[in-house]
Formats: C-alpha cells, sequence, structure tokens
C-alpha cells in the first residue's frame, strides 16, 4: 500500500508541475504575440518634414508627391501622403506647419512614429533667422524619443538658387556655435533650479557642440533648391528616403 501511496504522490507532483509548466509557456506566447502585435501597429513609418515658415517644406513636399512647383502658403495644418519608395516600402510624408504654437503640437503628435525627419532650412535668409533655426533645431535635438529611436536627420539647405545663399557647410559651421551658445545659457539657468525636466542633454558636457557628437542620431547636410527641377531636392530626398525606409 506505501508504494502505492508513492507512486500516486509522484504522478500528483508530475501533474502539479507540468501544469504551472504549461501556464509559464502559455503566458509567455501570449506576452510574445501581444508584443508581435504591439511592434506590428506602431510601427514608425511618418518622415516628417519640419523647418521654420516659409524654409519651403510645402513646396518640398509638394516636390515629392506629384513633381510640381505649386503656390504654398504659410500651413495652418499639416500635410499627409503616402509616399511610395520602391516597390515593397512606402512611408508617410507629414508636413510639418512652420507657425510656433501649431509645429510643437504637431510635432508632439507625429515624433513618436517618426522614421525619418527633414530639417528645412531656408539658405537664403538664414543669417536673419539663424537664431530661430537654431533654437527650433537645439529643442528637436532635446527630445528623448529622438535619440531612443535612433531618428536620421537630414539638415536640407533650401534656396540654393540664389546666389548669396549659405553654403550647407557654412551653416553647419554656424549652427554649432548658436546651438553651442543655447546649451551653455540653458545649462547655466538649469543650475538654478531644481527640475531640469526630461530633456537631452546635447553633445559631450565639457566640449564645444559638433554634430559629429551625436552618436544616436545620423545628420546630414544637403544643399537644394525644391525649384529645381533636374537633379533638384526630389532627387537628393529620394536617395536619403530609400537609405532611411
Amino acid at each position: 500500500m506505501e508504494p502505492f501511496k508513492k507512486y500516486i504522490g509522484t504522478i500528483e507532483y508530475d501533474a502539479n508541475f507540468y501544469g504551472v509548466l504549461v501556464a509559464i509557456i502559455a503566458v509567455l506566447i501570449t506576452i510574445a504575440i501581444f508584443w508581435f502585435i504591439r511592434r506590428k501597429s506602431v510601427s514608425r513609418r511618418n518622415v516628417l518634414i519640419t523647418g521654420l515658415s516659409d524654409s519651403g517644406k510645402t513646396l518640398l513636399f509638394s516636390r515629392l508627391i506629384s513633381s510640381k512647383n505649386v503656390v504654398t502658403y504659410t500651413s495652418m495644418k499639416e500635410n499627409i501622403a503616402v509616399y511610395r519608395v520602391d516597390k515593397k516600402r512606402t512611408v508617410t510624408l507629414v508636413d510639418i506647419p512652420g507657425n510656433d504654437r501649431l509645429r510643437d503640437k504637431y510635432l508632439e503628435q507625429f515624433l513618436l512614429l517618426a522614421r525619418g525627419i527633414v530639417f528645412v532650412v531656408d539658405s537664403f535668409n538664414f543669417q536673419k533667422e539663424i537664431r530661430d533655426v537654431a533654437g527650433f533645431l537645439f529643442r528637436l535635438l532635446q527630445e528623448p524619443i529622438i535619440h531612443t529611436n535612433k531618428v536620421p536627420l537630414l539638415i536640407a539647405c533650401n534656396k540654393q538658387d540664389h546666389a548669396v545663399s549659405k553654403s550647407a557647410k557654412v551653416i553647419q559651421s554656424q549652427l554649432e556655435k548658436e546651438i553651442n551658445t543655447l546649451r551653455i545659457t540653458q545649462t547655466g539657468r538649469l543650475a538654478s533650479i531644481s527640475d531640469s525636466g526630461d530633456k537631452m542633454f546635447v553633445g559631450h558636457k565639457g566640449k564645444d557642440f559638433q554634430f559629429s557628437d551625436l552618436k544616436t542620431v545620423k545628420i546630414e547636410f544637403v544643399e537644394c533648391s525644391a525649384l529645381e527641377s533636374e537633379g533638384g531636392v526630389a532627387d537628393l530626398l529620394k536617395t536619403w528616403l530609400i537609405k532611411i525606409a
């Protein structure tokens, strides 16, 4: 009788063990399926086109979508269109309004699912707008989600059809100096308060800012003109979109 009881006890133990094991496996499978579905649902396919008002964002957007020059006005809402990169891949182009208040609202809405960002700079009026351009770019680079998702950034130095427009090299150098000044000013201001928020420190501490210091965000500068047809901005952007899609 005693061996029989031991046998029954062993069966009950095995049944309990395998029951727990099956339950654990079921939970793991459920988590895996949920993760897969969630990942599919939050696929980052947005390519944001942003910059100051009148930098040429909407014309650039139209160039990509229809290959035409169109009369544009200051955007008060986003423009969205699906763009086919190749036979298998598409991205969603989102033209973000340049208006300060609207810009922040739409960036907050679309940034989470950004696959890439095109930051358009008016090369012709750059010297007059350098502080605003640098300030906007600096705030953008402080966003943790850009670094977490390693979102590539293309800085499109537009309006190169003007003879006196600044070159991409000059724009890059002056932006680095201006962002360095902004960073120093902000660091000094934050030192006097307890809460610095959730913004990233841009670049390396104790070193003047350079775009090459941003290891998690690949930044490229290109010269372009949204008005040009052959070999213009559309071709440059298509090449870049193929790389990041």
